[in-house]
């Protein structure tokens, strides 16, 4: 360590000290790979990182992961950022001034009167409610997507499943973890405006709708209609419980962690994507890369028309939000960067190459090729993709007889392939006249500097910015959503500016003419041989 007369051991034992007495704030996010603690100080710089690995899988034709699961990569993600606290400060986490829980948004988690799980958690990457989406989008006069937990429900209706009558209480993955650790079945309103739409001048669920709902739907669900299933809708800011003695176990098995934190409302990561990138403010968005992708855009006025590509949703504070989901983001191009670290090593690479390494040099490559991939075109569905019509995923490189097959053509590809649907998306809101100031990026994927948010750039005709925390993610988001449970007398957007963005260093990108007509060539093709992605579904089991 060093001494503490230098400036980086006074910082040290500062930050030590804040975790001594309990003032550092603690966000939680369970992602679709990975699960992460983010240990921050009050005014939101962040202290120490922990995680762990998991992954779903496919189970009697859904997406799903166990609930043991949840338990032991929360306990695992803790007690790795326990012992990095340890390291780095040689002080024990004992006590927190706030802690906040977010999770992969939507699906489906139904318990009945004993709070006992009825069928194994639904995710959002699920497709298998088309019907259900559909038949809502035109009953409630708003677009209801496939992985919203009310599109859930209704299909288990339409497919007769029997526990359907038993269910009880209706939950995302946030709210599960949050009711876990408090007691409390609450939801924060952002993760809630994807259980049913909510209306943004009552920061609830919308009533009108939920009438209609019970009026043509209800008949099959227990007595007290829908809104009795659903959680307690909670905005930013307004406290949701403590960390009961219980979830303090649950999430320190070991007993060192006292209970009695306040808990602010669990969130989805869309939400702490919104948060952690300072976009709450109408005419900003933000774009989140990880196992999907998805932008966000803050709306300053309604839209004119119902659109399948757009879901509408809130921010943590309750403003309506256009959300440009696609259910497939950069895992393919996790696997071409795995493929390749394997041939050099095939081929004589004496050295271990480090992830972020093999990234920056790969995408660096991208950027020496052909604007337009040269006639390459790639599909990166692992799963089925909602905005594009795929009910399920094959990904796939295709190529005219006579692309040059480069190494640059085909990283840009698969960059331009992360963004495709994404663009397909953002083209319904041009339409609509939504304006946008610029996105803000955030991701691992944007940590090779200026690479991808140059493409993204390109992709959605809009100034990018990554701003120096882009990489600390939605874990980092929901530790600010607890630290603002002190700060609730400001509005979010004036808390975010004045207390943890204020002189943050930002890197700003313009679409250059080249990129732009490059991607949009990428992006024709990408259309015309979605009938070839089509097509491998039906061929390829």
């Amino acid at each position: 360590m060093e001494p503490e007369h230098t400036a980086g051991g006074r910082a040290r034992a500062k930050s030590a000290k804040i975790i001594e007495t309990g003032a550092a704030v603690l966000g939680i996010e369970l992602g679709s790979t990975r699960i992460k603690a983010c240990l921050i100080a009050p005014d939101g710089v962040s202290l120490a990182t922990g995680s762990s690995e998991w992954e779903n899988r496919w189970s009697d034709g859904h997406w799903t992961y166990g609930l043991d699961e949840v338990w032991d990569g929360m306990a695992a993600a803790f007690a790795d950022l326990r012992d990095r606290v340890r390291q780095t400060y040689g002080c024990e986490l004992t006590s927190l001034a706030a802690l906040g829980v977010s999770a992969m948004m939507h699906g489906y988690l139904a318990f009945d009167s004993d709070d006992e799980l009825l069928v194994p958690f639904r995710t959002w990457r699920d497709t298998t409610t088309a019907r259900a989406a559909a038949e809502l989008t035109e009953l409630l006069e708003i677009n209801i997507p496939m992985r919203w937990s009310v599109a859930h429900l209704h299909q288990a209706v339409l497919d007769g499943e029997d526990h359907v009558g038993r269910v009880s209480f209706l939950t995302t993955l946030a709210g599960y973890v949050h009711w876990q650790l408090t007691g409390q079945k609450v939801l924060g309103i952002g993760d809630a405006s994807g259980m049913f739409p909510v209306a943004p001048d009552t920061l609830d669920y919308d009533a009108a709708r939920l009438s209609t709902f019970d009026d043509h739907l209800g008949e099959a669900l227990p007595d007290g209609g829908l809104r009795s299933l659903l959680p307690q809708v909670i905005a930013a800011g307004r406290p949701a419980g403590e960390l009961t003695e219980r979830g303090a176990g649950l999430l320190d098995p070991t007993g060192t962690l006292r209970p009695g934190s306040p808990m602010c409302p669990p969130e989805g990561d869309a939400g702490t994507g919104m948060v952690a990138t300072n976009s709450v403010r109408p005419r900003t968005g933000n774009v989140s890369v990880g196992t999907s992708i998805f932008a966000m855009v803050v709306l300053d006025t309604p839209l004119d028309d119902v659109h399948t590509e757009i879901d509408l949703v809130a921010t943590p504070a309750g403003p309506t939000v256009a959300m440009v989901h696609c259910n497939n983001g950069a895992d393919e191009l996790n696997r071409w960067v795995s493929l390749f670290k394997e041939a050099a090593s095939v081929l004589g690479g004496d050295r271990q190459v480090a992830p972020d390494e093999a990234f920056a040099a790969l995408l660096t490559a991208a950027e020496d090729g052909a604007a337009d991939t040269d006639g390459i075109v790639v599909f990166n569905n692992i799963s089925g993709e909602p905005i594009t019509g795929l009910e399920q995923g094959r990904p796939l490189l295709v190529r005219a007889p006579d692309s040059e097959l480069r190494l640059g053509s085909i990283m840009r590809a698969h960059v331009y392939s992360i963004f495709a649907t994404l663009a397909i998306g953002l083209d319904v809101l041009a339409e609509e006249g939504v304006g946008l100031e610029f996105l803000n990026a955030h991701g691992g994927l944007f940590r090779t500097a200026g690479v991808a948010q140059r493409f993204l750039a390109a992709a959605t005709g809009t100034p990018t910015v990554v701003a120096e925390s882009a990489g600390e993610g939605g874990a980092w988001g929901i530790a600010l959503l607890a630290a603002y449970l002190d700060h609730s007398e400001k509005p979010l957007e004036r808390f975010l500016d004045e207390e943890i963005f204020s002189g943050t260093w930002t890197h700003s990108v313009t679409p250059t003419p080249k990129d732009a007509a490059g991607f949009r060539a990428f992006l024709d093709r990408y259309r015309e041989a979605l009938a070839v992605e089509a097509a491998a579904v039906d061929h390829l089991p």
